[in-house]
């Protein structure tokens, strides 16, 4: 049975309406069970729970393993070919793009609810009688959140992502009208329930910030991942774009704010609502590499520590992920005291997002199809650290070039910025496979958003004279600068070795064996 693509194109019917594709069946040695996998599973068990070893996971060894098993099976059974019942037909459905586009509008507006306040902080710290760093706290303590829900974030995940999603949705749901009973207290609104509301909204993040390599894992083959991740890990800060774009027009000022904290409940409640009614999981599996059984929490945790690749990817990811949530809060407060308004300073924030959005729509399809991960990463890293760079000088150019220069570096950054996130995503899953992809999308986005959480303090704390924050930018385009050799390294000194991508090597092997037979 040939095997087809499953790129984010629309989808076509074959034989019920609910299937798309049929992909490659199984072969003698895999079943329904996964039993041909259980068998490597079990020894990386044993190698993790090893004392003072570490787990060594190949992907020699996973193909060596599947095919001994697959001899042994068709040995067994004098060589008599397999009954179509006892095969494995993996398919791709139609009902996925429910689930994809339920999680992308969950990340869409969990960001914006993240940046309700910062585009118009002065505003609402008159409207909640406090200062703007005051008020920049309701954008770290979200961050914050994030950090300290991580491990229940990674069991819920474990489960699969349907019980992250509709989680998410209820703190959504309830976070938001608790905001909003907050800012309608008083005359002044009561600005601790306008910070718990805040919280709460937080704390929702996570579980559909991370799900999306453990969704695209279970729905998607890998001629799709990298592109479903891109949609729906991209619409988080696609959300940040249309709240610091949309709400300077609602907020002309200090009494409008709790009116603007009404409309996002509104939308918050229409985008949350359906994902309740999500599928959980697909029938039978989409892809060998889909069924392929995870280590444990402990085990991956063991395997992570002494993995050189992992930390290559993590550190820096953390730490632009860090400096994107650090100058996205503190934007409008950057540019203003240089003579820039509200609506400039959001536009800005839009080009950030939406030329990297663009940008990721291209190259995404691209990496998915040659799977060029690693000439993704060498590429992008360098010009992220140049934007922070030049980035130092372009607001002091509002009188000579008006708002040409930093509208032109914000593009540029978030071109390099977007189209890395969905690879580095990706490419971590396929180095740690088989490790459940929550575990390390997880870690990679809380190290960010603890990270962003501190760069706002940092840099709220080094504003200088007229509340110019020339100061904060050096901070920024020094760490952006450090973290450009660590992804550069990858492959070198004699470890090409460890960037097979694993999943998609299981997945090409069960593809040719299941053509033979």
């Amino acid at each position: 049975m040939a095997r087809k693509g499953d790129g984010l194109t629309s989808p076509t019917t074959q034989s019920t309406a609910d299937e798309k594709e049929v992909l490659t069946p199984n072969n003698d040695a895999m079943n329904t069970t996964g039993t041909g996998w259980q068998k490597l599973s079990e020894g990386d068990e044993r190698r993790g729970a090893a004392s003072g070893e570490e787990m060594q996971i190949e992907l020699n060894e996973t193909v060596a393993t599947t095919r001994d098993t697959a001899e042994k099976a068709d040995a067994g059974s004098g060589g008599a070919s397999v009954s179509a019942a006892e095969m494995v037909e993996y398919k791709v459905y139609r009902r996925r793009w429910f689930g994809l586009v339920q999680l992308t509008l969950l990340n869409v507006i969990v960001s914006w609810d993240w940046l309700t306040f910062s585009p118009v902080a002065s505003h609402a710290a008159r409207y909640f009688s406090t200062d703007e760093n005051t008020i920049n706290w309701l954008s770290t303590a979200f961050l914050f959140a994030f950090t300290a829900i991580t491990p229940l974030v990674i069991y819920v995940l474990h489960l699969g992502p349907k019980p992250s999603i509709v989680t998410s949705a209820a703190l959504i749901l309830v976070g938001n009208w608790i905001r909003y009973a907050g800012c309608r207290s008083g005359e002044k609104g009561l600005f601790g329930v306008v910070m718990f509301g805040q919280i709460l909204t937080g704390l929702a993040q996570p579980f559909v910030l991370a799900a999306p390599a453990r969704y695209s894992d279970l729905w998607f083959t890998n001629r799709g991942r990298v592109a479903a991740t891109a949609l729906t890990s991209l619409a988080n800060p696609f959300g940040a774009a249309l709240g610091q774009l949309i709400i300077p027009f609602w907020v002309e000022g200090p009494g409008d704010v709790s009116r603007m904290v009404l409309y996002v409940s509104v939308i918050s409640t229409v985008c949350a609502l359906p994902a309740f009614f999500i599928p959980a999981r697909p029938p039978t599996p989409v892809a060998p590499s889909s069924q392929t059984p995870k280590l444990s929490l402990i085990s991956s945790a063991k395997f992570l520590l002494r993995q050189t690749e992992f930390y290559l990817l993590f550190v820096p990811f953390a730490i632009y992920v860090g400096l994107f949530n650090s100058i996205s809060s503190l934007l409008n407060q950057i540019l203003l005291p240089h003579g820039y308004n509200d609506e400039e300073a959001g536009v800005a924030g839009a080009l950030l997002i939406v030329v990297g959005l663009v940008a990721s729509a291209i190259t995404s399809p691209l990496i998915d199809k040659y799977k060029s991960y690693l000439l993704a990463v060498r590429f992008a890293v360098p010009i992220v650290g140049l934007c922070y760079l030049v980035f130092i000088w372009m607001p002091g150019t509002r009188d000579s070039g008006g708002v040409a220069g930093p509208y032109v570096v914000m593009a540029v950054m978030g071109a390099a910025s977007f189209s890395l996130v969905p690879v580095v995503v990706e490419f971590l899953v396929e180095l740690t496979h088989p490790i459940s992809p929550e575990v390390t999308s997880t870690l990679a986005w809380s190290g960010g958003q603890v990270l962003g959480g501190i760069f706002i303090v940092v840099s709220g704390a080094l504003k200088g004279e007229g509340g110019k924050m020339e100061r904060a930018l050096v901070f920024h385009a020094v760490l952006a600068l450090v973290a450009v050799p660590l992804p550069l390294c990858l492959g070198c000194f004699g470890r090409g070795e460890k960037l097979v991508l694993r999943r998609v090597r299981i997945d090409e092997v069960e593809g040719r064996r299941g053509a033979e037979a």
